[in-house]
């Protein structure tokens, strides 16, 4: 550590910035509705970056501002930023403009594979960091820490200080991202790698360390290859602030109530600042930090601040009043913007039923039909002229856009009619591969025991919330081909985690194939996406079903061709409806959705649906018998 001997008990002020998981919203637009949207965007965030630095500079506090990952990949402006013909990087301009000191990796950043990463990356201006993430073919092209010098005045004197930056992310990245980086990328990790950065950084006289961390709140002890890794990372001796991310969710703010050393509160985990910006640009957080310099001539942080803020205030009762997007950046992204939605518009279809998730997880989702039958006509030719064209085909999808974390308006709408490419991009919106695996009638059970483990139990005389709160939508899988019940009555049969709770639980009832029940010698090919083929979610009987090899077939673009007729209709769009919510005479649950879904409460006939009201986020909660 650095020793300033002719400044004992002088004190200096830092203002940390950090955005996260801007996943290309660059401007306040939802580019699958076609319609502005006030509560998320790239430009607003920015608006908030220069009113916070011009706080901290006439305070005569040293600003930082940082990006903590998952911010190239996510809305269809970044297949176009991404383009080398679009170089240099739109994000990474913006990033310039406004003055990054670093930037870390989530592990979105590697979806458009390592030559598209390494040319962004080209075309950043300041330090691109991912500390645990290692380059087994040729020299990363990020770098593993960053060392940032800042000067300030203290008593008519420049002092330095030496603020040691690392940047770590998901272990599982390698598995989620297995087709472009098996073989030339492991990632270690988190808490290994972040003990030995600190090390490091302490040896070469840092006199603040700060992680951004690309990792959530999950468990409170330290285990090996944790994916959300917070609170251990926050226990290690040398780290003075965090950045969070990944789980979308927020810190300082409810999100993290009760949790084991977290103050949720004022944004402190084992007493430390720690700051989780939510998504999509929604909030700035911001880290106030107050340095004093002790009788042995070191700065130690003696006072800490925590906040976020948001970008569109949405109190109770009241209009939504975003801030004003940053007019530089409103005319950088103006040929994005503009491109991306002529793009967006060309026509590939038609549905004569509107499209929309509002209630994916209680009666058949049409669009996740259509998602489902285009992937499997797009298996069939594989699987044709081989001894797995003689087994029955089934395939797995999920809801994407499903409300939750992202809010009231993430959810699917497509309005029948015409079909453009920006409705394919709602109704898909991850980049995942087509993948197919080999699975048992046993694997099939457990497969959807583990989907219903979105619901919570439902308990006869009580009025509960239909999906549970720490469950991800994105990983209620529906299996299109086979009919089943789910019993909400029983408690679910797996963790979040995938591992096994009890087995004696069981919720899924009845499963068919054909009108048959499943016999225990049953095999199954299954089309799905590659997230979930290679472990995303937690689906272990999943990653150990056998695979079958086939070439990189983006599904977005599957059902793109699916839509204009380029492939053919699939057996699989007119197959029985697969789930059915077992009836539980004297229960009632509430279903959170999207304000929208009023328009088509005659879907949700079979549960007498009762419309209660909106609540404080803006979720239209409905009661519904079960």
């Amino acid at each position: 550590m650095s020793h300033s001997p002719l400044l004992p008990h002088a004190s200096l002020k830092i203002r940390i910035l950090a955005t996260s998981d801007l996943h290309m919203n660059l401007r306040g637009f939802d580019y699958y509705s076609d319609k502005p949207d006030p509560t998320i965007g790239f430009s607003r965030t920015a608006t908030l970056i220069r009113d916070a630095r011009s706080e901290a500079e006439a305070e005569g506090a040293i600003t930082l501002l940082f990006d903590n990952g998952d911010s190239l990949q996510g809305t269809p402006v970044g297949d176009w930023a991404v383009e080398p013909a679009n170089a240099p990087h739109i994000l990474m301009r913006a990033f310039n403009v406004l003055g990054y000191d670093a930037v870390g990796l989530g592990n979105h950043d590697f979806s458009f594979g390592l030559d598209a990463l390494d040319g962004v990356i080209a075309d950043a201006m300041c330090p691109v960091i991912c500390s645990n993430a290692r380059r087994l073919d040729t020299r990363s092209a990020w770098q593993d820490q960053a060392i940032l010098t800042r000067t300030t005045n203290q008593f008519g004197r420049n002092v330095s200080l030496k603020i040691g930056v690392f940047s770590v992310l998901p272990p599982q990245t390698a598995k989620w991202e297995t087709q472009r980086l098996k073989g030339k990328v492991v990632v270690d990790d988190i808490l290994s790698c972040a003990q030995q950065q600190v090390q490091d950084l302490l040896a070469q006289d840092c006199d603040l360390i700060l992680a951004l961390a690309h990792t959530g709140l999950g468990p409170a002890t330290p285990q090996p290859d944790l994916e959300n890794a917070i609170i251990p990372l926050a226990a290690i001796d040398g780290i003075d602030a965090l950045i969070a991310g990944h789980s979308h969710l927020t810190l300082p703010g409810q999100a993290h109530d009760g949790l084991d050393h977290v103050d949720a509160s004022s944004g402190r985990v084992h007493g430390k600042p720690v700051v989780m910006p939510g998504a999509a640009g929604s909030n700035l957080g911001v880290i106030d930090l107050t340095l004093h310099c002790d009788d042995t001539g070191r700065w130690k942080v003696n006072d800490h601040k925590s906040e976020l803020r948001p970008i569109c205030s949405t109190a109770t009762g009241s209009m939504p009043t975003p801030v004003a997007e940053d007019p530089e950046l409103v005319h950088l992204f103006s040929e994005a913007h503009s491109e991306t939605r002529r793009r967006a518009s060309q026509p590939v279809g038609h549905s004569d039923h509107p499209l929309h998730s509002y209630f994916s997880f209680c009666v058949p989702d049409r669009g996740l039909t259509l998602a489902a039958a285009a992937q499997a006509a797009a298996l069939r030719p594989y699987l044709h002229g081989t001894s797995l064209d003689e087994l029955p085909l089934l395939s797995a999808v999920a809801p994407s856009r499903f409300g939750g974390r992202a809010g009231p308006r993430h959810y699917t709408d497509v309005p029948s009619g015409q079909l453009c490419l920006r409705h394919v991009n709602d109704l898909y919106v991850f980049p995942n591969e087509l993948q197919a695996v080999v699975v048992t009638a046993e694997q099939i059970s457990d497969w959807l025991e583990m989907s219903a483990g979105v619901f919570n139990q439902i308990t006869p005389g009580h009025q509960d919330e239909l999906i549970a709160l720490d469950r991800a939508g994105h990983n209620f899988d529906v299996l299109l081909g086979l009919t089943y019940q789910i019993d909400l009555s029983q408690p679910p049969r797996f963790k979040a985690s995938g591992h096994l709770i009890n087995p004696a639980h069981r919720r899924i009832r009845n499963i068919h194939f054909e009108g048959r029940r499943l016999l225990p010698n049953q095999h199954f090919v299954v089309a799905l996406n590659s997230y979930r083929a290679n472990g995303g979610g937690h689906f272990p009987f999943v990653e150990q079903a056998e695979p079958i090899a086939l070439p990189m077939l983006p599904i977005q673009s599957i059902l793109r061709d699916y839509l204009s007729d380029d492939l053919p209709q699939d057996p699989l769009q007119h197959a029985p409806r697969p789930f059915h919510l077992t009836s539980q005479p004297g229960s009632k649950a509430l279903l959170r959705t999207g304000p929208m879904a009023q328009a088509h409460l005659e879907e949700l006939a079979e549960y007498n649906p009762q419309v209660v009201c909106k609540d404080d986020e803006g979720f239209l909660l409905i009661r519904l018998t079960l």
